[in-house]
This record gives structure tokens, C-alpha cells and sequence, in this order.
């Protein structure tokens, strides 16, 4: 199965996702696609550079990092499945509204063409608040999977949500067959 890897700018959560990535990567091909934010942004959670050069020799594959390089995703039908992990709040709200201005975003835009499944693994910390809209969007939409979520910290971030990332290949397996991974909220 091809794959594309999608991370956005949760910085946080990285140390979570390239497990996933390294595990998808033994037994699938991989294509590590990462937003603006995340290719260019160092942050106390590590440096840019560091990243880009770990999902480069994870996945055995140029990083996909420009809206150009993204579009053709589409369709040369690359991918047979789209895991965006971890996806922000910035980016819930773009792919909602079909705005298609990161590497990321113009990835999915370009698989959807093809009716194939893209997967969210949500981490944001508007999650029961302002992104809770773009959420019930996306859920009410053809092709969209969520991996299932949680509240990341209900006391001291009440509206925090983040998703369960070690439920990824669950949820890849169940979107291929058009079904969403139960229970959602865990």
C-alpha cells in the first residue's frame, strides 16, 4: 500500500507519530509530506532540519514539502490512503473549507480527487472549542477517517483534544474499507 505521511505543527506530538511512521514504513511504501510550518520551524521539541532528515531515512523517500510537489499527488494516484498526523486546528479549519494552501492541505485536495480515504489524527488545543466545528465538518464528509480522540489534559486544557496515535494503522485498515474506526471518542 502507498501511504502518504502528512505532519502539521504540532510540535509536541512528533515524538508520537515517527513511531507510527517507522512502523507503517517496515511493511508499506511511505511518503513523508510536511506543512510549511513544520519544514521550517525549529522549536523546543527539535530542530526542522532534524525532522525532514528523520522522516527522509524512516520512509526511504523525498519529504514532499511545496504546494508543487504536493499536486501531482493526485493525479499520478500516488496514494491509496492519506494519514494527516498530527493535524492542528489550523489546518482542521483549511481542510473544512477546501483551502488548499500548505504542502499538506494540497496533498489531501489532490488525493480526494481520486475518492481515496484520508485520515486525521487530530492534536489541537481548540478541539472542544473554535475547531470543534471543523470537526463535525469533516466527520459529515465522504473520505474523511478520524483516528480516535481524546481530551489530551481536561484540567489544565479543557477544550485540548489528541488523538490516540497508536490507533493509526487500525484506522487505515478500516478506512480502506470505508468504515470509521468505533469508538471515536476513547
Amino acid at each position: 500500500m502507498n501511504i502518504g505521511f502528512a505532519l502539521c505543527g504540532s510540535f509536541c506530538t512528533f515524538s508520537k507519530v515517527f513511531p507510527v511512521m517507522e512502523a507503517l514504513a517496515k511493511e508499506h511504501q511511505v511518503y513523508p509530506i510536511f506543512s510549511t510550518v513544520s519544514a521550517t520551524t525549529d522549536s523546543r521539541f527539535g530542530k526542522a532540519a532534524d525532522f525532514l532528515a528523520k522522516a527522509r531515512e524512516i520512509c526511504g523517500n523525498d519529504v514532499i514539502s511545496s504546494i508543487p510537489a504536493a499536486e501531482p499527488i493526485g493525479p499520478k494516484k500516488l496514494l491509496d490512503v492519506l494519514i494527516i498526523a498530527p493535524c492542528t486546528g489550523n489546518t482542521l479549519a483549511k481542510l473544512s473549507h477546501s483551502i488548499a494552501d500548505t504542502p499538506v492541505t494540497m496533498a489531501a485536495k489532490s488525493h480526494l480527487r481520486n475518492g481515496r480515504p484520508v485520515v486525521v489524527a487530530v492534536s489541537t488545543n481548540d478541539g472542544l472549542a473554535g475547531a470543534a466545528e471543523n470537526i463535525g465538518r469533516l466527520l459529515a464528509r465522504k473520505n474523511y477517517y478520524f483516528v480516535p480522540y481524546g481530551q489530551d489534559d481536561s484540567e489544565k486544557k479543557p477544550t485540548s483534544l489528541v488523538a490516540h496515535f497508536e490507533l493509526i494503522p487500525e484506522t487505515i485498515e478500516m478506512a480502506m474499507q470505508g468504515k470509521q474506526l468505533q469508538p471515536l471518542l476513547v
